[in-house]
């Protein structure tokens, strides 16, 4: 029988603070710290009561950038603004994309060394990666994000290799886009990048319009689709039950946006909501994202009041 309700993480975490003084250090002294940080944020969700871990993601700088150093026919031009005071350095594709070296096995490995714990391994998806980097070598966005696809598969394999179970894409991207071609582009992506995956797969999408996703994102070839929902309100339920939703849901219910540490109540009367949607067994409670623009101690409360509200409709269902 699976289990009821289940905590989990989208990704990322509040960095300890010694990571920002890494800058002139041995590479040695820097992956020992870099190893420290995963450990304490493991510590802080296992504390806090997550039942399906990852790292925080202490080693990437930013979702986009952090794969396309690591990918052939990358280069980093510089930042860019994306919103307010905020830059990330943006990617450009400037030669045939390929597969140099592992990009997210060694994070699982030492992961698995150090928690019990079931794992999440969130990806950056080729969709998303192509949107966000400029395309100055393939004819069309098409070819690039199939091509990168194929990049991306070869490290799923070597993670199922490695034993992983459960495998996120990340595509924020997708809900941005509104053409059925486009969705269509994805979906072929997706299949691409699980081709021969056989382990537990979600892909998460924050931001963006859902209504451009419905109904054509439930036919994606995977497990669970990871949404936030605590920032809209969770108006959104509506449109899941509009289209019959039968689908695992990572139902995002902790609003990244804000520091302020929703109460247990508060999340308790969510996680009713979106038992309205899916059964108690096909539900996973997470933040809306990534946590890691708050503040470390807000991250770990809301964390905590997150898993405490989904042990307590747990109890009840």
């Amino acid at each position: 029988m699976r289990q009821k309700i289940r905590t989990t993480v989208v990704g990322s975490y509040p960095k300890p603070s010694w990571l920002k003084y890494l800058s002139n250090v041995d590479e040695k002294i820097k992956e020992d710290a870099f190893k420290d940080a995963v450990r304490a944020v493991v510590k802080d969700q296992e504390i806090a009561g997550v039942e399906i871990l990852w790292d925080g993601e202490v080693r990437r700088e930013e979702m986009t950038s952090y794969f396309a150093e690591r990918i052939g026919g990358f280069v980093i031009y510089g930042e860019v603004r994306v919103w307010g005071n905020t830059y990330y350095p943006k990617p450009a594709i400037v030669d045939e994309l390929t597969y140099e070296k592992p990009l997210v096995v060694h994070e699982f490995e030492f992961l698995r060394e150090i928690t019990d714990r079931e794992i999440k391994v969130p990806v950056t998806g080729a969709y998303t990666l192509v949107d966000w980097s400029f395309n100055e070598y393939y004819t069309s966005r098409e070819e690039a994000i199939y091509a990168l696809a194929k990049i991306i598969n070869e490290e799923l394999k070597k993670l199922v290799k490695a034993k992983a179970s459960f495998i996120q894409l990340d595509e924020p991207a997708l809900s941005t886009h509104s053409s059925a071609d486009e969705i269509e582009i994805a979906k072929n992506a997706v299949e691409e990048m699980l081709r021969g995956i056989n382990v537990y797969t979600a892909i998460h999408i924050c931001y963006g319009n859902y209504e451009r996703l419905f109904p054509h994102i439930m036919e994606f070839n995977v497990d669970q689709l990871d949404l936030e929902f605590a920032n809209r309100g969770f108006s959104d339920l509506e449109l899941l039950k509009e289209y019959s939703y039968d689908m695992d849901l990572g139902f995002g219910c902790i609003d990244v946006h804000t520091s302020r540490v929703e109460s247990v109540e508060e999340v308790v009367n969510a996680i009713k909501l979106a038992l309205e949607v899916v059964e108690p067994e096909k539900l996973y409670v997470d933040p809306d994202c990534g946590l890691k623009l708050l503040p470390r101690d807000v991250a770990f409360k809301k964390l905590r009041v997150m898993c405490e509200a989904a042990k307590m409709v747990r109890d009840s269902v």
